[in-house]
């Protein structure tokens, strides 16, 4: 048995994961040892839950032409990982899915990241994201993050999430589309290629 399907046995053992277990939901992350891109986002939505594909949604689609890359290149080609906060969809709240869980991330993501030795860069998706892997307090603004992205690469390349609910947000911020994406697509493209 490999290191990442012992992993995937004891995330499912985990007392904390208990009731996805009995319901025969398995967490939702892919983690291909020669993966060069590492995509954090919040946690799955309940689309993506059901179909037991991450990203499979209007959102997905907006992030790949963000990156630049088509279906199949981001789900085959072994060089994409995507380690959510939480493996799990957290359920609903008033104001769209709830947070993912407090302690998930420490719990499994350092053990996870040991087994890809390539990892050139990670985009963190949202506040949860950025927060947990810029090691920044919650008071830190998202679009100070995003506007501010060259101060965290060559590691880290914060992003807003690419929801259609996000539409507002780009056209108040024209300077998205115009800077931060064609620079974001020429690194995933050398990174890829490389």
């Amino acid at each position: 048995m490999s290191r990442m399907s012992q992993l995937v046995e004891a995330i499912m053992a985990d007392p904390q994961n208990a009731a996805y277990t009995k319901a025969g939901i398995e967490p939702l992350f892919t983690a291909p040892k020669t993966a060069r891109i590492n995509i954090v986002g919040q946690a799955p939505g309940i689309r993506a839950q059901d179909t037991r594909l991450y990203w499979n949604d209007p959102s997905g689609d907006n992030l790949r032409d963000w990156l630049g890359i088509d279906r199949d290149t981001f789900y085959n080609s072994d060089k994409i990982a995507v380690i959510p906060m939480d493996f799990y969809y957290p359920g609903k709240g008033r104001s769209g899915d709830l947070p993912p869980r407090k302690g998930f991330a420490q719990k499994w993501h350092p053990l996870i990241l040991q087994e890809l030795p390539d990892i050139s860069l990670t985009l963190l998706i949202g506040n949860y994201a950025q927060h947990y892997y810029l090691k920044q307090q919650a008071s830190v603004k998202l679009t100070d993050n995003v506007r501010n992205y060259k101060d965290f690469l060559p590691d880290f390349f914060p992003l807003v999430h690419p929801s259609p609910r996000n539409n507002l947000w780009q056209a108040k911020n024209p300077w998205f589309k115009k800077d931060v994406l064609p620079d974001l697509r020429k690194h995933v493209k050398e990174i890829l290629d490389s």
